[in-house]
Protein backbone atom coordinates (compact mmCIF):
# COMPACT_ATOMS: atom_id res chain seq x y z
CA UNK A 1 0.00 0.00 0.00
CA UNK A 2 2.77 2.01 0.73
CA UNK A 3 4.66 1.70 -2.53
CA UNK A 4 7.16 -0.63 -1.58
CA UNK A 5 6.17 -3.21 -4.12
CA UNK A 6 4.92 -1.61 -7.60
CA UNK A 7 2.24 -3.69 -8.22
CA UNK A 8 0.99 -1.91 -11.04
CA UNK A 9 3.52 -2.77 -13.28
CA UNK A 10 4.80 -6.41 -11.03
CA UNK A 11 4.14 -8.43 -14.40
CA UNK A 12 6.88 -6.06 -16.76
CA UNK A 13 9.91 -6.65 -14.36
CA UNK A 14 12.40 -9.55 -15.02
CA UNK A 15 11.54 -12.59 -12.70
CA UNK A 16 14.78 -11.76 -10.31
CA UNK A 17 13.67 -8.63 -9.82
CA UNK A 18 10.17 -9.51 -8.40
CA UNK A 19 11.64 -11.71 -5.81
CA UNK A 20 13.63 -8.97 -4.67
CA UNK A 21 10.63 -6.55 -4.54
CA UNK A 22 8.38 -8.69 -2.93
CA UNK A 23 10.88 -10.24 -0.43
CA UNK A 24 10.95 -6.67 0.96
CA UNK A 25 7.90 -7.31 2.65
CA UNK A 26 8.02 -8.55 5.59
CA UNK A 27 6.63 -12.20 5.46
CA UNK A 28 7.44 -12.80 1.92
CA UNK A 29 10.63 -14.73 1.31
CA UNK A 30 11.75 -16.11 -1.99
CA UNK A 31 9.70 -19.40 -2.10
CA UNK A 32 6.64 -17.00 -1.81
CA UNK A 33 7.87 -14.69 -4.32
CA UNK A 34 8.87 -18.07 -6.84
CA UNK A 35 5.30 -19.28 -6.20
CA UNK A 36 3.72 -16.04 -7.22
CA UNK A 37 5.77 -15.87 -10.65
CA UNK A 38 4.63 -19.25 -10.90
CA UNK A 39 0.99 -19.64 -10.22
CA UNK A 40 0.08 -15.50 -10.68
CA UNK A 41 1.94 -14.76 -13.36
CA UNK A 42 2.56 -18.11 -15.23
CA UNK A 43 6.17 -17.77 -15.81
CA UNK A 44 7.53 -20.47 -17.14
CA UNK A 45 11.55 -20.65 -16.61
CA UNK A 46 11.02 -20.63 -12.45
CA UNK A 47 12.90 -23.09 -10.99
CA UNK A 48 12.41 -22.92 -7.11
CA UNK A 49 15.28 -25.28 -5.45
CA UNK A 50 14.24 -24.77 -2.07
CA UNK A 51 10.73 -26.10 -2.36
CA UNK A 52 11.03 -29.61 -0.47
CA UNK A 53 8.34 -30.75 -3.06
CA UNK A 54 10.35 -29.79 -5.89
CA UNK A 55 13.73 -31.61 -4.40
CA UNK A 56 11.80 -35.16 -3.53
CA UNK A 57 10.42 -35.34 -6.94
CA UNK A 58 13.92 -34.80 -8.82
CA UNK A 59 15.51 -37.36 -6.53
CA UNK A 60 12.09 -39.97 -7.23
CA UNK A 61 12.06 -38.89 -10.71
CA UNK A 62 16.18 -39.79 -11.36
CA UNK A 63 16.11 -42.29 -8.25
CA UNK A 64 18.50 -40.61 -6.03
CA UNK A 65 18.89 -42.39 -2.85
CA UNK A 66 19.33 -38.56 -1.38
CA UNK A 67 17.63 -35.29 -1.94
CA UNK A 68 19.65 -32.86 -3.68
CA UNK A 69 20.67 -29.57 -2.02
CA UNK A 70 18.82 -26.51 -2.91
CA UNK A 71 22.97 -25.20 -4.92
CA UNK A 72 22.86 -29.03 -6.54
CA UNK A 73 19.26 -28.72 -7.77
CA UNK A 74 19.94 -25.06 -9.05
CA UNK A 75 22.99 -26.67 -10.96
CA UNK A 76 20.32 -29.79 -12.00
CA UNK A 77 17.89 -27.23 -13.27
CA UNK A 78 20.17 -25.84 -15.88
CA UNK A 79 19.27 -28.32 -18.68
CA UNK A 80 15.69 -27.41 -18.74
CA UNK A 81 16.00 -24.19 -19.36
CA UNK A 82 13.85 -22.35 -20.12
CA UNK A 83 11.03 -24.22 -19.05
CA UNK A 84 12.10 -25.16 -15.68
CA UNK A 85 8.52 -24.20 -13.79
CA UNK A 86 6.95 -27.28 -16.33
CA UNK A 87 9.79 -29.40 -14.91
CA UNK A 88 9.41 -28.18 -11.00
CA UNK A 89 5.43 -29.41 -12.08
CA UNK A 90 6.55 -33.02 -13.43
CA UNK A 91 8.83 -32.79 -9.76
CA UNK A 92 5.41 -32.29 -7.89
CA UNK A 93 3.32 -34.58 -9.76
CA UNK A 94 6.22 -37.43 -9.10
CA UNK A 95 5.29 -37.14 -5.45
CA UNK A 96 1.81 -36.55 -5.84
CA UNK A 97 1.48 -39.71 -7.83
CA UNK A 98 4.03 -41.93 -5.07
CA UNK A 99 1.63 -41.11 -2.22
CA UNK A 100 -1.35 -42.42 -4.59
CA UNK A 101 0.60 -45.39 -4.74
CA UNK A 102 1.33 -45.43 -0.63
CA UNK A 103 -2.74 -45.53 -0.03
Amino acid sequence: MDGTVPLHRIGRLRDEDIVTSLSVVRGIGPWTAEMFLIFQLRRLDVWPVGDYGVRTGYALAYGLKRLPTPKELQALGERFRPYRTVAAWYCWRAVSEQRKQRN
